[in-house]
């Protein structure tokens, strides 16, 4: 299986998973609680896997921001332990009613086990976990990204904060349930919040598949070259940075490097007289080849001179250019879309934002304030 297929397989089976836990729901309106043999597939068949659940948003996590990530047999499947000790506790309870005893005896109080308050709320713990876990990776994923390529800002980040805040959303909705009806066994004082689970997990699931990307980075310490421009759906990888610390852009202290004036001085000149910067798909790998050095040494001399992230420093230089060429009068000549390719940006909302940021104006407004007619 492709590496680059992988959260797609974790995505599916989440979304099976959802599904299966809503069923419960829907089928009890159907009236199956009520009439064998469907009740019984109900009591014994466990649909809601909640210590399933949150294990496998992790590794959709994993696999969608980690291209180095290979799922390892003891050290990953030991996740998976809660969630297979539930399925033999379910498969000893079927067994023990249905052969050994041949009554109801675990079923006697005419209950769903997978509505145990201990279950419950045991799986909202692990909910909760494995959410902070996802949030770090995802975190992490950004801070490497904006430290390891000039085109960050192009991503689908925004999706990606959509789909982790929906469970965040998710939680706080599960922690109101349990305080303002810790009873679940009642459907019908529930329905809002399983038409709530389910439309944050059909946006999340949708989302997924829709806003499929490859990651760019890899959380191993190793040099990763670019992909062949050959392939068209792939982003150009590059080596990734440690993170600098907990928010992007603000680097943490670390040994000060030898000659940091020289090497600073070495790569301004790749921007100023080369204009490495006019290159879309600039990463720090390119950077490190011309200077015949680890890209790791570029990234601190970047966070440690110029206090900033690659991705960041890059844009300043992009933007000191489009600001001469307006300067010069290019923007009569051509869109101020146009000066943003030319200078290395590859999107205007990419161009706008980053415009904005180092100016604190719009091009617009810079040319509106500063441009004579």
């Amino acid at each position: 299986m492709e590496n680059n297929d992988k959260p797609s397989y974790w995505l599916s089976l989440f979304t099976i998973l959802c599904t299966l836990y809503i069923a419960p729901f829907m089928l009890g309106y159907a009236g199956w609680y009520t009439t064998n043999p469907y009740r019984d597939i109900l009591f014994y068949v466990p649909f809601q896997q909640l210590f399933l659940i949150p294990p496998v948003l992790y590794f959709y996590c994993k696999t969608l921001f980690d291209k180095s990530f290979v799922f390892q047999g003891k050290r990953n499947l030991i996740h998976f332990v809660p969630a297979l000790l539930y399925l033999l506790y379910a498969l000893i309870i079927f067994v023990t009613d249905k052969f050994v005893l041949g009554e109801s005896y675990f079923y006697k109080d005419g209950r769903d086990k997978d509505f145990s308050f201990w279950y419950q709320f045991s799986g909202f713990a692990m909910l909760f976990f494995y959410l902070i876990k996802s949030l770090g990776i995802y975190n992490r994923y950004k801070a490497m990204t904006y430290d390891t390529i000039s085109y960050a800002d192009s991503l689908t980040f925004s999706w990606a904060k959509r789909f982790l805040l929906g469970f965040v959303t998710l939680l706080f909705i599960r922690l109101l349930f349990f305080i303002l009806n810790p009873e679940w066994a009642e459907f019908g004082r529930k329905f809002w919040y399983y038409l709530l689970f389910s439309i944050l997990f059909y946006y999340i699931s949708i989302s997924g598949f829709i806003n499929s990307i490859r990651s760019v980075t890899s959380f191993k310490d190793s040099l990763i070259k670019p992909a062949s421009h050959s392939d068209q759906d792939a982003f150009p990888p590059s080596e990734p940075a440690t993170p600098h610390s907990d928010n992007p852009g603000e680097p943490e202290p670390k040994n000060e490097i030898k000659d940091i004036a020289i090497w600073m001085a070495k790569i301004e000149t790749l921007m100023v007289k080369d204009k490495m910067y006019e290159d879309p798909e600039l990463s720090i790998y390119h950077i490190s080849q011309k200077l015949d050095t680890h890209s790791k040494r570029i990234s601190q001399v970047i966070n440690q001179g110029f206090s900033m992230n690659f991705n960041d420093y890059i844009n300043q230089h992009r933007v000191k250019a489009a600001v001469q060429k307006i300067k010069a009068g290019e923007h009569t000549l051509q869109t101020l879309l146009g000066i943003g390719y030319a200078c290395g940006f590859n999107s205007k909302s990419t161009f706008n934002r980053a415009f904005k940021r180092h100016t604190a104006q719009s091009p617009n407004d810079f040319i509106k304030k500063n441009i004579p007619e």
